[in-house]
């Protein structure tokens, strides 16, 4: 029974030895000319973004495959799957374990029907693309779009698969690890999904245009607000500003002071000239009071006019 079990199962081997082996043989791949992309996981978790882990989520729903999702876990996270590629319907992988297996996935086409279905749904939902593939969008657009069977993502119907390895179960473990490579690749590509799905991701955000019109003609003559209108509307003071007096004055003056100068008679920059002493009020003295000439003429003596009366006798 232990020989029969020796020739049907491979001998145990350790994760360390299955990742030495599994760079070697990636090694002897990459020597021969066959270009890899390998699913590299740092830490427990293969996914960590929005789609990484929607698709995982929902790989983890299939019931029938719940065992064999367990070992596929296990064979991502320690990096055996040496290469995954992504096309649109087809999913191919190679896996290392025992040796290197090659697996090939393919996914159902979704029906045109159900892509305007999720597009319809979706409009007004999604305000750019950039949004879309970080995942940044309402519960109800994610809800829509990953959808299992009606959305973007399969349902077990949708899927049909092959290994190369001698396992005949419904779902071998180097399928379920290339299933979770594809939620590890997400992360970093999110917009694979929809190559995956054939379908074309810029038709989830083709509407936001035509929802949101940018006319390049301007404004009709009735509806621009005249100045007055504006300072009626506004409370403000529309008036023309005074051009500032420097700016008139300022030519004037240069070319009085170039008149000045070539006269020769410049007076010297306001800025420059002393202002002069003030004089000093001096103590008033006892002066004579001076006597107007009219005055001095009247308070002269009538001698004359009395000697010529005496004259006249």
């Amino acid at each position: 029974m232990a020989r029969y079990y020796e020739e049907q199962w491979p001998a145990y081997v350790s994760v360390a030895e299955r990742r030495l082996k599994a760079e070697r043989e990636a090694g002897k791949l990459r020597k021969n000319g066959t270009a890899l992309s390998p699913v590299t996981i740092e830490g427990r978790k293969i996914a960590a973004t929005f789609w990484g882990k929607a698709w995982c989520d929902n790989l983890e729903s299939y019931r029938d495959y719940e065992y064999r999702l367990e070992r596929g876990r296990s064979y991502v996270r320690n990096s055996l799957v040496i290469d995954l590629q992504v096309a649109p319907r087809v999913v191919t992988a190679m896996v290392s374990g025992s040796s290197v297996y090659t697996v090939k996935i393919n996914i159902a086409e979704v029906a045109k029907a159900q892509w305007k279905s999720i597009c319809a749904d979706c409009a007004g939902g999604i305000d750019s693309l950039v949004e879309l593939l970080q995942g940044r969008f309402s519960k109800g657009v994610m809800e829509r779009i990953c959808r299992q069977g009606a959305g973007l993502f399969p349902k077990p119907a949708d899927i049909a698969f092959s290994c190369s390895c001698q396992d005949h179960a419904s779902m071998c473990k180097h399928v379920a690890a290339a299933l979770y490579g594809v939620g590890a690749r997400l992360d970093a590509k999110p917009e694979l999904l929809f190559r995956l799905r054939a379908v074309d991701e810029n038709d989830l955000v083709a509407d936001i245009g035509e929802a949101l019109p940018m006319s390049k003609q301007g404004p009709a003559a009735g509806k621009v607000l005249e100045a007055d209108d504006m300072a009626a509307l506004f409370g403000l003071d529309m008036g023309d500003a005074a051009a500032p007096v420097e700016a008139e004055v300022a030519p004037e003056r240069v070319k009085a002071a170039a008149a000045r100068k070539k006269a020769g008679s410049e007076p010297k920059p306001a800025a420059a000239q002393v202002e002069p002493a003030k004089k000093t009020a001096r103590p008033k003295t006892a002066a004579k009071k001076k006597t107007p000439p009219a005055a001095a003429a009247r308070s002269k003596p009538a001698a004359p006019r009395k000697m010529a009366r005496a004259s006249r006798v």
